[in-house]
């Protein structure tokens, strides 16, 4: 019984590292398909000296006071961010605003985001954002290094530094090695009330082990004493990262042929940038990377031997794109090469005038219809947002487009396609399950653009299911086309713009980084039963893949279930919000990646959402079960789903799938008692832009509050303030930190009319004010205690 507990809890703990918690293999028969599953690693060391303060009487430094409001809102952060060096960082320390911050134009908040530096060197998780209005701060994040700097260059031993997942990954070591297979049990079946076969377990056992722990290390005749020599500490990272074993044992087999092969490039800088002495590099000619690995010499922090705060270590971060994969991660510049920190990225203008084209019509589940089982396909229009999409869904500047060769035209400015190849969105077959994407078919609709398409699945003999759902790729692009165009025009319009680092080939002239719509692949033949969503930094395109889901006959198709879409695109939002758009390492594990994949659950069942409430579950038809995909529905029924803040602390709650259950669960909570005191609004978009570009109240916004627009009713309220908390919220935020950063929004947007409906909603399912977690690690775990107090000015007389 013991050993069965500790195979079991295990598995448990280390499943759910992609969108689906429960996949179903892929038949032997699913010919031309790749059987693989996504390798996805995600870690690193804890800060226990990072806060997030959104309280005026947390905000406090050596002499800093409010600014006058007309004083430029970065050179305000820049008189924070001293007097926070001068009280709390290193010696030596000095920082950079980085140049991705903005002022949010609905709210009129500022958020600044500053690195610091160290001995002229970045230091990869030492970030502040700093949230101004009016020359206040009105909250910041800190995870600063705080300790004594080191010398230059130098990298004293540090006793401890290995992966944060040791303790799980040596158990399921120890199960494989003690459990004979008919022992063995996988824990999803046995919540599921099924027996596996044995090997079943054995293979899921292993699958988890090389998955999602590190396990190759290097010879000491790999190890090179030149600090600057960052090629045995890359391919280190390679031969963790493949999945394929045959892979990493040729690294090591070879290492001397695969390092000597790398074609290594300086990167100059005429002049340091901020004060930053960088040192970086590319590399061609490395094993599994796609593109060529950037490396650059910084710092990371590593806990310190009383575990009360951090100490500097000198580390080469790379940015690896691979074919399933594209990591920030962090490797010790010296030998043993340890992997220490690990990030699977998987001023308004006039609006420019559209040109005169024929707006597309698609035959889809319109918006508001998730999937096939309820409801049927209708002719929808090309219905863009002018303030969004200002030339609509077909068309981008020849001189943005990448798949444009030829000279560009001396006086027309924009390219008019006639296939679902777009400013927001390039969508396409992938059924290669290949990176490239530009030659790969899309359906040309021809001048009139008429994306009407059979989709009528016949059931098969399943060596003929692939060939069948390959019939219907026409009506399936356009589908992930209309869907991932309706969910960039709808974030636009709360606030997922170009200066806070939407998708978009063309920006407009508003700011932010372009070239870099969303490539989205339907019908991905990289696997099956699942979906991800790839989100570097700002200026470089999303890349969203959609497998068919063979949980059925037929096949079921995920770009057709638009939760599924909604979710993967929810990725990339929150990634660019958090942190600022140039910063794709804020939600890499634990409760900050739950929470990314809360978001997009909560965003996708409050779209499919209705007037008469429903419970909702994800995922139910492409999985075909009728509870979906994660432990429960989302409920306002406790019976229905229990979740509350201390269920992260529940065997099987370690994954950011599990944990992100609970915080989708507690925003559902949230959001219905919006609802409740202010209404429902059946359209979730905002009234069209007029002429001149101002927007009408109409039934949408409240007209009684100047300022920021207010929407009047509990669902867009709800949406409203998630992406403006998102913004606000600090790098790697805790529950607390989101918790703290949407009651904030809520000040900023309302004066805080919402404080204790918020309050009571998030304290209903334990993050009350008194909620505490101890013991916590960064990759979620801790002892937490359910809090259910909310503040003393919401508490009526009997709780007083």
């Amino acid at each position: 019984m013991r050993c069965f507990f500790t195979a079991s809890l295990v598995v448990a703990s280390l499943a759910g590292y992609v969108y689906g918690q429960r996949q179903v293999a892929p038949s032997a028969h699913d010919e031309g398909r790749v059987s693989h599953r996504r390798k996805s690693l995600g870690f690193g060391p804890p800060h226990p000296h990072a806060v997030f303060r959104s309280s005026s009487y947390q905000i406090t430094t050596n002499s800093f006071t409010p600014q006058d409001p007309s004083m430029d809102p970065l050179e305000v952060a820049r008189i924070f961010v001293e007097d926070v060096l001068m009280d709390q960082a290193a010696a030596g320390s000095s920082y950079k605003i980085r140049p991705d911050s903005y002022t949010d134009k609905n709210t009129g908040v500022t958020h600044a985001y500053v690195r610091q530096l160290v001995n002229g060197l970045e230091v990869v998780d030492g970030d502040m954002n700093i949230n101004v209005k009016d020359g206040m701060v009105i909250s910041y994040g800190n995870s600063f290094f705080n300790g004594v700097a080191p010398e230059p260059y130098s990298n004293p031993a540090i006793e401890t530094l290995r992966d944060p997942r040791w303790e799980a990954c040596e158990g399921l070591h120890q199960s494989l090695t003690n459990l004979h297979r008919a022992s063995m049990v996988d824990s999803e079946q046995i919540i599921m009330g099924q027996a596996p076969k044995a090997d079943e377990s054995v293979e899921e056992l292993q699958h988890l082990l090389t998955t999602n722990c590190l396990s190759v290390e290097l010879q000491n005749h790999h190890h090179s004493d030149d600090i600057a020599d960052f090629r045995p500490a890359l391919l280190k990272f390679m031969a963790n990262a493949t999945p394929n074993p045959k892979v990493a044992s040729d690294i090591l087999d070879r290492f001397a042929h695969h390092k000597d092969s790398m074609s290594i490039t300086p990167i100059h800088h005429f002049a340091p940038s901020d004060g930053e002495n960088s040192v970086e590099f590319t590399a061609d000619n490395v094993p599994e990377s796609v593109n060529p690995v950037k490396a650059k010499l910084a710092y990371i922090q590593v806990p310190n031997k009383a575990g009360d705060g951090t100490d500097l270590h000198l580390v080469w971060k790379f940015e690896v794109e691979m074919q399933d994969n594209w990591y920030e991660a962090s490797v010790s510049a010296s030998a043993p090469y340890n992997i220490i920190s690990v990030v699977d990225w998987a001023s308004d203008a006039p609006l420019p005038k559209p040109p005169k084209v024929q707006p597309a019509t698609y035959n889809v589940f319109q918006w508001g219809i998730n999937d096939p089982s309820v409801g049927n396909r209708s002719i929808e229009k090309e219905n863009f947002d002018p303030l969004a999409s200002p030339v609509g869904w077909h068309s981008l500047p020849y001189a943005n487009d990448p798949s444009y060769k030829g000279t560009l035209p001396a006086k027309e400015l924009y390219r008019n396609t006639t296939t679902t190849w777009g400013n927001n969105v390039f969508a396409q077959e992938n059924w290669e399950g290949q990176n490239a994407f530009m030659a790969n078919y899309r359906p040309d609709a021809g001048a009139n653009k008429k994306f009407d398409y059979t989709y009528d699945p016949k059931q098969t003999e399943r060596p003929d299911a692939m060939d069948e759902a390959q019939k219907y790729i026409n009506a399936t692009i356009a589908q992930l086309f209309y869907t991932s165009n309706l969910v960039h025009d709808l974030y636009y319009r709360y606030g997922f713009d170009e200066v806070s680092g939407n998708f978009q080939q063309y920006n407009f002239g508003r700011g932010g980084a372009q070239n870099d719509a969303v490539i989205a692949n339907a019908q991905d033949g990289s696997g099956f039963n699942n979906a991800n969503f790839m989100t570097p930094p700002d200026g470089q395109n999303g890349r969203m893949r959609m497998y068919l889901w063979n949980t059925a006959l037929p096949y079921r198709d995920g770009d057709l279930e638009a939760g599924i879409v909604i979710h993967e695109l929810s990725h990339g939002l929150s990634t660019r919000l958090t942190g600022g758009p140039a910063n794709s390492g804020c939600l890499g594990w634990g409760e900050a990646g739950g929470m990314g994949e809360g978001w997009g659950d909560f965003l996708a069942t409050t779209i499919r959402s209705s007037r008469n409430y429903s419970d909702y579950a994800m995922g139910s038809w492409a999985a075909n079960r009728e509870n979906g995909i994660r432990n429960y529905p989302y409920s306002l029924n406790e019976t229905i789903n229990p979740s509350t803040y201390k269920t992260l602390d529940k065997p099987g709650y370690w994954g950011v799938h599990a944990i992100g259950e609970v915080w989708a669960q507690i925003l559902w909570v949230v959001s219905n008692k919006l609802i409740e005191k202010h209404g429902y609004s059946d359209d979730l978009f905002p009234p069209a832009p007029l002429e001149d570009g101002t927007i009408p109240t109409g039934h949408f916004y409240r007209s009684d509050k100047k300022g920021p627009l207010v929407p009047k009713h509990g669902n867009s309220l709800i949406v409203q303030l998630v992406l403006n908390g998102m913004k606000l919220q600090t790098c790697r935020p805790s529950f607390f930190d989101a918790r703290d950063a949407i009651i904030q929004a809520d000040q900023v947007l309302t004066g805080g009319e919402n404080f204790c409906t918020l309050w009571e909603g998030f304290a209903s399912r334990g993050l009350g004010q008194d909620a505490t977690v101890r013991d916590r690690t960064p990759w979620g775990g801790g002892i937490r205690t359910n809090g259910y107090a909310v503040p003393y000015a919401c508490r009526d007389d009997s709780e007083a």
